[in-house]
């Protein structure tokens, strides 16, 4: 049979050819869109979660958002709480979704592959996080409040590894801004957690909600520029 040119070549399958350099071409396929639907979860999921913290705080009259934690938002009692438990189940969803794209788009790259792995998984958790709320201050402690308090140091050390290899999933720049990161959210997490019995008792707490939010939003502006990067340059072309 007579060899094809190659445009009859990519007619009759449908398919892009690999160039020269056994790259597939630029033709758009289902699974491409639906790469970048799953990638761009992330992003969504960034602003979803910091949107509704600040509309929620902004709406509860009395709530101080420099020195109140974003838990106090959703805890047992909290006027916010109804509007906050539905977006949160709305962010995990997104998450995982969010995590599977990084899986698909890790290529190669193991450690790209872990991370969209960690993202599933504290999505799964996250779906999990409003069964173990917090109780107002002064409402007095139970389990549901230690339940919770171990489901945030879960979730931190689970931050702390996605940002840690993921950091995989850019150039040199994305590695140090990613360094530069778990530097802040350790310093700024450490820092939060020493108010933790002052929560209990019901004193005051002063700059402990712009604590936890530095290290909130560092992390939600890490993850919208994690999916950035594998929309613009996925690992497996790197």
């Amino acid at each position: 049979m007579p060899e094809l040119p190659l445009r009859d070549k990519e007619a009759t399958t449908g398919l892009s050819v690999a160039g020269p350099r056994g790259r597939v071409g630029p033709r758009v396929t289902r699974h491409a869109r639906l790469q970048s639907m799953l990638l761009m979860c992330g992003i969504l999921a960034a602003l979803l979660y910091t949107g509704s913290d600040i509309i929620a705080a902004m709406s509860w009259e009395g709530y101080s958002y420099t020195s109140q934690t974003v838990s106090e938002l959703r805890a047992i009692g909290a006027p916010t709480r109804p509007l906050l438990v539905p977006v949160l189940f709305l962010y995990a969803a997104l998450e995982i979704a969010f995590g599977l794209g990084v899986w698909g788009a890790a290529g190669p790259k193991r450690a790209v592959r872990i991370t969209g792995a960690l993202l599933v998984g504290l999505g799964i958790l996250d779906l999990a996080g409003p069964l173990f709320p917090m109780h107002l201050r002064g409402a007095g402690g139970t389990l549901t409040d230690v339940l919770h308090i171990i489901v945030t140091v879960v979730t931190v050390l689970m931050i702390l590894l996605i940002i840690g290899f993921g950091s995989a999933a850019g150039g040199r720049r994305f590695r140090f801004y990613s360094l530069a990161t778990i530097l802040i959210l350790i310093l700024t997490g450490v820092w939060g957690f020493l108010d933790a019995p002052r929560i209990a008792a019901n004193l005051p707490t002063p700059w402990l909600g712009v604590r936890e939010r530095i290290n909130i939003y560092g992390y939600m502006l890490w993850m919208a520029l994690l999916a950035v990067v594998l929309l613009r340059e996925p690992p497996d072309r790197g």
